[in-house]
């Protein structure tokens, strides 16, 4: 039986003996802020959470009250409240969290509801978090769709909807909390995946990636590692083309990397002052098309394995570049295998990577030449740094054959040039062991006829998608 002052004791024994319950506004903030959720803290003091502030005060000026007047009706209206805020706020929050408790307000799954409860739906007070999303499995599928896709994340709470670039997967199941199984459209390229529940959306960018296959080759790498490919803007265009970006063509066993369309200034460098007369004027060229290139260039062991002997005078290691090819014997290894040698504009495109200077590194960290190569000869390829696109020695070891005619420049903008139509000398490019530093730059050129035999000259393979 309660006295005229019971009613207000039990209300001080509830804020003060049950801070779980029903814990003065402070309080809460410094045990959130334990809890290494300074945002929940700060908002329970913000003015538009009018409903535990209201529950609060009404529960303190209650039990600071020293009139014993309608006690029992005031401690009635408190309590009231109090499972009011408890079943508004309960309802859509304890039914995700805890769908298997016997009800709503049971947040903790014990079968009873009390100031654990309570305490625990004040600690997430405000507006719920929308969801996260932190992993796709598998991130790649062929372009026709029908992947089944496994997204890791956070808050997917209520219905939830997916999308995989701008169409809409099916089949999607919420398992959990932090799991959810979609099917994912058809689609071309590298796609953003978004998630939207009751609670809001969340993109995760570039998070799978629509695979098409290459009949020619077997898929090393699908997207291009941003550890290799620096250049920002090849990396874009990489990801723009849907094709895989490192790939072993199954004829010859080279590995190639994927160079996509572009348009760069071909020809000498600004302020090279070791530029010769041949490499201007400089003109805009356009390549419109994704070529694949070989990572390095072709060394014995490829050349063995296709040809059945060895024509290098440097031999010892089967990791050195092949050297005394001429352009014409290089024909028929292309030929059987489906690959061909790049023209000069798509070497010096893959070759600068980007840059505008004249070399795309430090010239003794990135190549092979006369003044760091005792004792003399060729080296085992991809020994130096590579460019911004992964191509390895494109400067220095062995001048490289292009499948151009030599010819000179014009001021001229062109698109996919190809060089003259005829001619007596096929490009070379890149420079050697055997030169100076002069000849180690991405806009030199080269030529010799193409039956020469040379230690110094090998070559590098091309090959359209």
């Amino acid at each position: 039986r309660l006295g005229p002052t019971e009613p207000r004791r039990l209300v001080l024994l509830l804020l003060r003996e049950r801070p779980g319950f029903a814990a003065p506004l402070g309080q809460f903030r410094r045990y959130l802020v334990r809890k290494r959720n300074p945002r929940r803290a700060q908002s329970l003091t913000q003015p538009n959470h009018r409903r535990p502030n209201r529950c609060y005060s009404l529960l303190l000026n209650f039990a600071r009250s020293s009139t014993p007047r309608n006690l029992t009706l005031k401690f009635i209206s408190i309590i009231c409240i109090i499972v009011s805020a408890s079943v508004f706020t309960f309802s859509p929050l304890a039914q995700h969290a805890h769908a298997q408790a016997g009800c709503a307000g049971d947040t903790n799954g014990d079968g009873i509801v009390n100031g654990v409860d309570l305490a625990q739906v004040l600690a997430d007070w405000g507006a719920c978090d929308g969801p996260t999303i932190s992993t796709i499995t598998p991130a790649v599928g062929p372009t026709s769709g029908g992947t089944a896709i496994t997204i890791s994340g956070t808050s997917f709470f209520g219905s939830a909807s997916v999308r995989v670039g701008k169409l809409a997967a099916t089949s999607v199941l919420v398992t959990s909390s932090t799991s959810l199984t979609a099917v994912t459209p058809a689609g071309t390229g590298v796609a953003d995946v978004t998630v939207t529940t009751d609670y809001g959306a969340f993109t995760l960018a570039n998070a799978f990636a629509y695979q098409i296959a290459l009949p020619w080759a077997t898929t090393l790498e699908f997207a291009p590692n941003p550890a290799v490919v620096t250049d920002v803007a090849f990396l874009a265009r990489m990801i723009a083309t849907g094709l895989p970006w490192r790939v072993r063509d199954n004829a010859s066993n080279i590995e190639m990397l994927l160079v996509p369309p572009g348009v760069f200034t071909m020809g000498a460098s600004p302020d090279d002052v070791e530029a010769q007369s041949d490499e201007s004027p400089v003109h805009q060229v356009t390549l419109t098309g994704s070529f694949y290139m070989g990572k390095t260039e072709v060394t014995q062991g490829q050349w063995i394995a296709e040809m059945g002997s060895n024509p290098s005078t440097f031999i010892g290691d089967l990791n050195r570049p092949v050297e005394r090819v001429t352009w014409n014997m290089i024909q028929p290894f292309c030929a059987q295998n489906g690959l061909r040698l790049p023209t000069e504009a798509e070497w010096e495109y893959a070759c600068r990577g980007g840059t505008l200077s004249s070399r795309y590194g430090p010239i003794y960290d990135i190549c092979w030449w006369l003044w760091n190569n005792t004792p003399n000869g060729t080296k085992p390829v991809a020994t130096k740094l590579p460019n911004a696109l992964g191509l390895y020695d494109m400067i220095g070891n062995v001048w490289e054959w292009n499948q151009d005619w030599y010819g000179v420049y014009t001021s001229a903008s062109l698109t996919n040039p190809t060089g003259p139509v005829a001619g007596s000398n096929r490009l070379l490019r890149g420079g050697s062991w055997t030169n100076l530093g002069e000849r180690q730059r991405a806009s030199r050129r080269s030529y010799w006829t193409p039956d020469t035999v040379s230690d110094h000259v090998g070559f590098r393979v091309a090959r359209n998608p």
